[in-house]
């Protein structure tokens, strides 16, 4: 049986890819009045939203590769502190925590997406597999299944992080939505996250509609996979020397022998519904009953009241 390699940090489930220092130090952040934050659980939509949010602020005009986005949205757990406070604004800020360890200030603004729980276990699996970091390439989606039920994953519980936001998703410096709302709708979600943004990005949308459609453009799956990867090689597998000192700093802790090239792509398919190729129907049993325990009391699975989760 493959297991990754995960530690509890002060209550924080996550994998060898973070290191406890910078981790501490993030959670520690004071956010500025002018900072923007995107919110999610792993494989929930967060990568799409960076793309979107980055686009927005630079007029339509796409960074070169990752190399060059990263710097400018950074991980803040990840990247650390000195990555948000030396950020040059505008500019957002990408976090993976909830609400009660979510650097906060009712004067910031934040953008949280989530996702159906079918759909991102089984993108987390896929994520958990092809990065060398978490020892899982010959891991099973039956292994990872347990591992996603039990919130033993990078970022502990899906239910417990989505349950954290839910009450704030009316809050007014809180924008709230779906990857499924994205994937419906996405021109109207590109101009109301413009909106939420500030005023100005949102009339400029309306006033120049080339920019809209260089949004659309730039922000789909073909595109944010050609980003990915630099020369090839996804970025974090690059030589130190070559990295920006904020991704330099996050891979510092990585043994070399584990900084290897991904054995899949970072971004998949992206489509709604493809866990009806993974799941069992017991699993499909399983994650209906965990649904049921962990949400009782709570509408949220409303959110996907359109989606029949069934094989």
């Amino acid at each position: 049986m493959s297991v990754p390699v995960y530690r509890n940090l002060d209550g924080l489930f996550i994998s060898r890819c973070f290191q406890d220092d910078i981790v501490r130090a993030a959670l520690a952040y004071q956010p500025r009045p002018d900072d923007v934050f995107i919110v999610s659980y792993p494989k929930c939509g967060t990568t799409w939203m960076q793309h979107i949010v980055y686009l927005i602020y630079s007029g339509g005009i796409p960074a070169k590769d990752n190399l060059e986005l990263a710097p400018k949205i950074p991980f803040l757990e990840m990247h650390g502190i000195d990555s948000a406070t030396q950020l040059i604004r505008p500019a957002a800020i990408k976090t993976h925590q909830q609400f009660h360890r979510q650097p906060y200030s009712d004067k910031a603004k934040y953008i949280y997406i989530t996702r159906n729980p079918f759909d991102c276990c089984v993108s987390f699996y896929y994520h958990t597999k092809h990065i060398p970091t978490y020892l899982f390439e010959n891991g099973t989606f039956d292994e990872f299944f347990d591992m996603f039920m039990k919130g033993e994953v990078d970022f502990g519980d899906y239910f417990d992080h989505l349950l954290s936001w839910y009450p704030h998703r009316n809050d007014p410096n809180v924008l709230f939505l779906t990857y499924e709302d994205l994937k419906k709708d996405i021109r109207s979600w590109i101009q109301r996250i413009a909106d939420f943004l500030g005023k100005s990005y949102g009339d400029k949308l309306r006033r120049e509609p080339q920019i809209l459609e260089s949004v659309l453009k730039h922000s789909s799956l073909n595109s944010m996979k050609k980003a990915a990867n630099v020369g090839g090689v996804h970025i974090y597998s690059l030589p130190v020397e070559q990295l920006p000192p904020s991704l330099a700093a996050a891979v510092k802790g990585i043994n070399d022998d584990l900084r290897k090239p991904m054995t899949g792509d970072f971004l998949r398919k992206g489509e709604v519904g493809d866990w009806k190729n993974h799941f069992s129907a017991v699993q499909v049993r399983r994650l209906k009953e965990r649904i049921a325990e962990k949400t009782a009391g709570s509408d949220v699975m409303e959110l996907w009241n359109d989606m029949k989760f069934e094989l």
